[in-house]
């Protein structure tokens, strides 16, 4: 209901408006101001119960010496107990006790403060962790079903196919068949102030109130008990029995009436106060009490005796089942395919209000200057919620961090929509900095209708990343590969094949629903009412095998963009083309469908309102099958070069040319100037400097091939043959596994403690990595025997002696590691310094500003060395004050291992962005090219503004540049080559990490040896 047409709304607005004092001039400086507060550099730190807000707050003088303007932090609000990243949120409105207090908080947010700093805090509103029963929410909907306040704010179904569900959630929990579970006791009643509860081990689940007269049943009279034997029983009992009237008179669960709904919610409470007082005080209700669920919870070995259970179970609002039945017959969305974390509606107004009381607050009080939205693609309207963000902050801004009720019932909304509609502008332009977590395919932009600044910049970590990597050996590299391992599949195909496989397992009950609803709307449509249920589900998973990016956009309104008016057209002609024995009517169908065509002109028929709400449910299909199918299959299947299996990534990437580097640098410059720049992320497969490492191998396809062959053959006799007659590991997993110990190998392994640690951390990440690509082994089908046998491969191949004999496979691994170390610490350089410069914002995974070898979690989610990093920068800051430059940049070269020569090349270069905010925010970006014998080993451009004037210079593919040598790409090793700038005014330029001074020749020009005379990578301040 409008403002307009309620009286009482209206007052309240033009009060609202009276008492926020010149809204017009607070929405206007909220427009003017759009780059204010924008981060110029972030750094993610990881909260958790060993990482609190009293940690970060100790790094706060670190980070800012550092040259870092925000911290980015992962999600704080409070999360399920032990959660080591914090996404599994259970209340949106309170701070997670386990990282610290709301003063402890506001305490890190002073320190920030104090030094000019920000913070940028990761959000969640695509779902909720539910497990272990510490959701209020959830445990309402569970207790309560339809009739809970909650219902609607959880996307369930609640009419599934399976009438057995029918007003219930499926609870896939068990770890064994839902019978056998319950005949070993496993699942039992409890009861506690005043309330009856099952419990699973950790699984805590409510009892229905109105099913509690189910527990005494099997007591048969209760005045016939022994313990009415006194009048003072009989009297309680005649209590108990009025409160259990109360509880059978309850209005039903499954009751969709808000006002009989509210009727069952006040009467609870006061039963179940009734229920505890009267067991506090009466010994004979108390012995009833534990007699009956004595009885309920049964005898092991007596299958009869678990009957009375078995009914209450099957009376509540959930139905327990055995885990693997998630896969199709679950009947709630969940993120990918993950049961305890269950989609919200955030669609819906009230949730929305419901989630983001807290946030409201920090951004009234400036405690948060920007968010970074989790998973946008889980949400059934992106574009919406994004807005309503704006919505917010600009509420929050000008009237204040509490919402106005009635209307803050509603959502934000219809808080702020008359007073601020007519400057709507304002919400385009986006006045908070929000970031959202979505990845793009090769090709694909973000929305530019979304009022966002950018991304959390997986697409520029694999642009840079590709930048070292050599193109011109791809050939050379399949080839090996496919030496190597036999068999390769076409990448595409394997894509294809996975997303399909994913459809088939995982996310099965998700296409069921969707054929379900492609059935409804075809039995109402003459041309298709003969396709079957087969044919449908077969072309949805057909076509969303072959969607070319992670999902369209449509919105509830039916709006559709030309941009995903193409994809589903790729898609359906791609699922033709690899289907043609397939009718091409039933793609047909589906695309009409996705386009919501309809012959009647009147779009809001009924027809049409079922294939928006197919379409909607289709674009939070696509998401979960992309990212399932490729970065969580693919990704660890197609192992040739693994340093591009990356998220956002594709494993049929091979290199990103110098050309490619700089038009994408320029694009996002025009669009999206203050997107984030990520380069190591807590979601990445591999750290940066591990990528950096492996990237090496593709300047070497010969050397490379040489080794990998002799370790194969060196390793044959250390593999095993397990009882089905699989050899362990196979080919493809030892190739990833040999590219995983080059990117990962220690710079020494000082004791056998260390070198035990080093190998269960590998014996980890290879058991994720074979269950992630579903070949011999996946989460639901474990082989406990494959796992060992894969265990003890990794254990043998790294243990220096076995009985007496060396191991002629670890001596040669050291040899050959140094290498690749070397050069991928050149490689990692580079791209640091172009992270910091490049036009968006750049960001630090923490701990990687000195080198970390990390690989996908939980590996790089281990406790950070900040002591480490203190006194190594404040040796280098004393250094940098007191000393010789030059003489500090060639020992930083020498000791390379050490990592202070990244942590100078970020900190420098990050303090000369901060310097210069206007230039590397606002400036322009002209690629610059360099002539001679090595200009393909350049990567350079200059920032521009006004007068001022930086130049920043990288050498690429520097094993080639070298020769093999493992020495810097720095002085004579460069020859006549000189890097071309643009005419300027400026006389001078100084290197930020040496403290040379270059000028250019009048060409103009200068010359690459005096560019690198010192230092592997170059930072140019015009004087």
């Amino acid at each position: 209901m409008s403002s307009a047409s309620n009286p009482g709304m209206r007052s309240q607005s033009a009060a609202l408006v009276a008492e926020a004092s010149g809204l017009a001039e607070c929405l206007d400086r909220l427009a003017a101001r759009k780059h204010e507060g924008r981060p110029l550099a972030t750094y993610r730190l990881q909260f958790h119960r060993a990482f609190r807000f009293e940690d970060a707050r100790g790094l706060v003088a670190y980070l800012h010496e550092l040259g870092v303007t925000h911290c980015y932090a992962s999600p704080i609000l409070k999360a399920r107990p032990g959660s080591l990243h914090g996404y599994d949120i259970t209340d949106h409105n309170a701070i997670n006790p386990e990282i610290g207090s709301e003063q402890d908080f506001r305490d890190f947010v002073s320190e920030l403060k104090s030094r000019d700093m920000g913070l940028v805090l990761d959000m969640v509103p695509n779902h909720m962790g539910v497990g272990h029963g510490t959701n209020p929410w959830w445990q309402d909907v569970l207790e309560n079903g339809q009739a809970s306040q909650f219902a609607d704010f959880f996307d369930i179904d609640w009419y599934p196919l399976k009438i057995e569900l029918r007003g219930k959630v499926l609870l896939p929990i068990l770890g064994d068949q839902y019978g056998e579970e319950l005949e070993q006791g496993r699942i039992a009643l409890h009861y506690e102030n005043g309330r009856f509860f099952m419990r699973y081990y950790d699984k805590h689940l409510p009892v229905d109130p109105q099913t509690v007269p189910l527990i005494f049943e099997p007591l048969g009279d209760l005045r016939a008990r022994p313990v009415a034997s006194n009048g003072e029983g009989l009297q309680a009992i005649s209590e108990l029995e009025e409160i259990l009237r109360g509880y059978r008179n309850l209005p039903p669960h499954t009751t969709t009436d808000p006002e009989v709904a509210e009727q069952r919610r006040q009467q609870v409470p006061v039963l179940n106060q009734q229920l505890a007082a009267l067991v506090e005080r009466s010994p004979a209700v108390k012995a009833l009490v534990d007699e009956a669920v004595k009885i309920c919870n049964g005898e092991p070995g007596n299958s009869r005796s678990f009957d009375a259970l078995h009914r209450l179970l099957e009376a509540q609002a959930y139905r327990l089942a055995h885990w693997r039945v998630s896969a199709e017959e679950i009947n709630y969305r969940r993120f990918f395919d993950i049961n305890d974390l269950v989609g919200l509606r955030m669609e819906n107004p009230k949730v929305f209000a419901a989630t983001h009381r807290l946030i409201r607050r920090l951004l009234a009080d400036g405690s948060v200057s920007g968010l970074r939205i989790d998973h946008p693609d889980g949400l059934l309207n992106p574009r919406q919620y994004l807005t309503r963000l704006q919505m917010l902050y600009a509420a929050s801004q000008c009237c204040g961090p509490e919402p106005i009720p009635p209307m803050a019932e509603n959502g934000i909304e219809t808080e702020v929509q008359e007073i601020f509609g007519q400057h709507d502008w304002m919400f385009r332009r986006a006045p908070l900095y929000v970031l959202v977590e979505k990845i793009l395919e090769p090709g694909e932009e973000l929305p530019t209708e979304w009022p966002v600044d950018g991304t959390s910049g997986y697409e520029f970590a694999n642009l840079v990343n590709g930048l070292f990597i050599d193109q011109r050996n791809l050939r050379a590299f399949t080839n090996l590969y496919r030496r190597f391992v036999g068999e390769v599949p076409d990448v595409d195909t394997l894509i294809y094949e996975s997303k399909k496989r994913i459809m088939q397992s995982a996310l099965a009950s998700e296409v069921t629903v969707l054929t379900h609803m492609a059935d409804e709307i075809s039995s109402t449509d003459r041309r298709a009412r003969d396709f079957t249920r087969k044919a449908l589900a077969d072309a949805i998973r057909e076509t969303a095998a072959c969607f070319p990016v992670y999902r369209t956009y449509i919105d509830e309104r039916g709006e559709i963009s030309e941009r995903d008016r193409g994809y589903i057209q790729e898609a359906i002609a791609w699922a033709k083309r690899r289907n043609p024995s397939m009718p091409a009517a039933v793609f047909d169908f589906l695309r009409d469908i996705l386009l919501l065509k309809v012959g009647d002109t009147n779009h809001w028929t009924d027809s049409y309102r079922k294939r928006l709400f197919f379409t909607l449910k289709f674009q939070q299909l696509t998401g979960p099958v992309m990212a399932k199918g490729l970065e969580d299959t693919a990704c660890y299947v197609y192992n040739r070069l693994v340093s591009v299996n990356e998220v956002g990534g594709s494993p049929k990437q091979f290199g990103v040319s110098v050309d490619d580097f700089h038009r994408e640098n320029l694009r996002r410059l025009e669009t999206w100037p203050f997107s984030l720049l990520a380069s190591s992320t807590h979601d990445s497969k591999r750290s940066e400097d591990v990528r950096a490492r492996i990237n090496v191998l593709s300047e070497i396809p010969k050397q490379w091939g040489l080794v990998v062959m002799r370790w194969r053959r060196l390793n044959r006799a250390k593999k095993s043959v397990i009882s089905d007659g699989r050899t362990v590991p196979d080919y493809n997993e030892e190739y990833l596994l040999y590219q995983t110990l080059l990117g990962t190998w220690p710079w020494e392994i000082p004791d056998q403690a260390a070198r035990e640690q080093y190998i269960g951390r590998i014996q980890q990440y290879m058991y994720k990595a074979v269950h992630e690509a579903k070949v011999n082994v996946s989460w639901i089908n474990p082989n406990p025997e494959y796992v060992e046998a894969l265990e003890t491969f990794i254990a043998r191949i790294l243990t220096p002696e076995t009985q007496g004999r060396p191991n002629r496979f670890l001596g040669d691994l050291e040899k050959f590691t140094p290498i690749l170390a070397f050069f991928g610490a050149m490689n990692s350089l580079s791209q640091t310094l172009l992270k910091i410069t490049s036009p968006g914002v750049p960001d630090s995974y923490q701990g990687n500003e000195i080198w970390d070898f990390s690989l996908v979690d939980p590996d790089n989610r281990r406790p950070v060395d900040f002591e480490l990093r203190k006194r190594l920068q404040a040796e280098l800051k004393t250094a940098g004050v007191s000393g010789d430059l030059v003489a500090l940049c060639d020992d930083l070269v020498r000791t390379f291992q050490d990592g202070r020569i990244k942590l100078w090349t970020t900190m420098r270069a990050l303090c000369a962005r901060r310097e210069r905010a206007e230039l590397f925010q606002s400036g322009g970006y002209v690629p610059l090219y360099a002539a001679g014998a090595k200009q393909e080993h350049v990567c350079a451009f200059a920032r521009t503004h006004g007068l001022e004037t930086v130049i920043v210079a990288v050498p690429r593919l520097v094993h080639k540049l070298t020769g093999g040598e493992p020495r810097a790409p720095v002085g004579d090793i460069w020859q006549n080559t000189q890097l071309v700038i643009v005419p300027s005014a400026v006389a001078e330029y100084e290197n930020v990490f040496t403290g040379e001074r270059l000028q250019p020749s009048t060409s103009p020009s200068l010359l690459c040896r005096e560019i690198f005379a010192h230092f592997p990578v170059a930072l140019l301040v015009g004087r």
